[in-house]
């Protein structure tokens, strides 16, 4: 293993990845990074973890190797690996109705959504029902009871379609009735601390000063003549509505527990955490999952084009499956992965027992506005065609 000895880049390296290093010298240099974090894992242990660039925008201070940041839905795998180890516990069964662990689901027709649906973005409920504002999702109790209380959108378990904002609180509201914690504590309790791993959901004030604030990307032009109003989509992207990316800035977004967004961390953290999927499910000697609960992660559940992204996604149970007709960069096989806005993405080969996280502040677009970027494609295509994996 080497230093990287770039005055735009530190960390460590193997020297088989160099391509992966001289990518993410040239973003930075370019722009197209303002500051970054990629780490990559093999057989549990980090052959990549290198940062770089500034953690402001007025490139002012420069990003440290504990310099953290809002992932955006990354946090979603977070999410799924907590409920994932109550399964390894036989404490919940993806086949059983979310109503049996939290009994006020099954209002208004959803006393036959399963778990796996909610994991899988599948459950009819994507979003809160009208009205409902930014500041409404960060009380928890209220934020869940509204979800309990509505219809679904769709028949449950027939389509995807993303639960954007609300996935973590489906899925932490079961491991909250189950556990007796909330998600961010057993997250924090069972998982990042035994690894040693710097991520948190719900971010005490004390690690504030770590914080590179995100650097938004430029507003998407939205055009609703045409669309209907009442479609999955449109009510998802508006319950609630869109929320300026400053706002993950705010004492109250930081704090608050929002499972499916508002996760902080760097690239390390999330490889290291997500190292359990693509290890078997033991890291350091410590076992997790057996393999027969990652297997779940493999039961296709859905593989349509999302009703509320548009395009084809095939979803497991927690993670996204690859899908070549929209993420090419994603190789087929046993591979599981997900991303945040702006271009965030962590990536788990289980066949390579491979992890590969990259972390970053300056928020872009990509084809979905919610899967990675070009960015993204490139330090994946630079990492498995380093092992010689061959990509469209």
């Amino acid at each position: 293993m080497t230093s990287t000895n770039s005055s735009l880049v530190r960390g460590m390296c193997d020297p088989k990845f160099a391509n992966v290093q001289a990518a993410l010298e040239a973003n930075i240099a370019s722009g197209r990074d303002v500051g970054a974090s990629i780490a990559v894992t093999i057989n549990g242990e980090m052959v990549v973890d290198m940062w770089g660039g500034w953690v402001d925008e007025a490139r002012s201070v420069e990003w440290q190797a504990d310099t953290i940041v809002n992932v955006w839905s990354t946090t979603k795998t977070m999410a799924a690996l907590s409920m994932l180890l109550l399964v390894e516990r036989g404490s919940v069964d993806v086949d059983q109705p979310v109503a049996k662990y939290w009994p006020e689901f099954a209002q208004n027709g959803k006393e036959n959504v399963l778990v796996r649906h909610i994991m899988s973005h599948t459950s009819g409920v994507s979003g809160w029902d009208q009205p409902v504002v930014i500041e409404d999702i960060l009380d928890w109790d209220d934020a869940v009871a509204r979800l309990a209380g509505q219809a679904p959108w769709w028949e449950p378990g027939t389509a995807s379609g993303y639960h954007m904002l609300n996935y973590g609180h489906l899925v932490g509201e079961v491991v909250r009735r189950v556990s007796g914690k909330s998600l961010g504590t057993f997250f924090k309790e069972e998982i990042a601390q035994p690894l040693g791993a710097d991520f948190h959901i719900g971010l005490a004030e004390s690690e504030f000063g770590r914080v590179s604030p995100v650097i938004p990307p430029p507003p998407i032009p939205v055009d609703l003549a045409g669309l209907d109003m009442n479609s999955p989509m449109i009510k998802t992207f508006t319950g609630p509505p869109p929320m300026d990316a400053t706002y993950s800035a705010t004492t109250g977004w930081r704090k608050a527990e929002i499972p499916g967004a508002n996760g902080h961390g760097n690239a390390r953290s999330v490889a290291r955490i997500q190292s359990i999927v693509a290890n078997g499910g033991s890291v350091d000697g410590k076992k997790f999952l057996s393999p027969e609960t990652i297997e779940l992660i493999f039961r296709r559940q859905s593989d349509n084009p999302d009703l509320v992204l548009g395009l084809p996604l095939r979803f497991g149970i927690g993670y996204a499956l690859p899908q070549p007709a929209s993420i090419p960069y994603i190789p087929e096989g046993k591979v599981c992965f997900w991303g945040g806005w702006g271009g965030s993405l962590i990536v788990i080969d289980t066949e390579r027992k491979m992890s590969i996280a990259y972390m970053m502040n300056r928020m872009d677009v990509g084809e979905t506005g919610v899967i990675g970027d070009a960015r993204g494609e490139q330090y994946m295509r630079a990492v498995f065609g380093a092992l010689g994996v061959s990509l469209p």
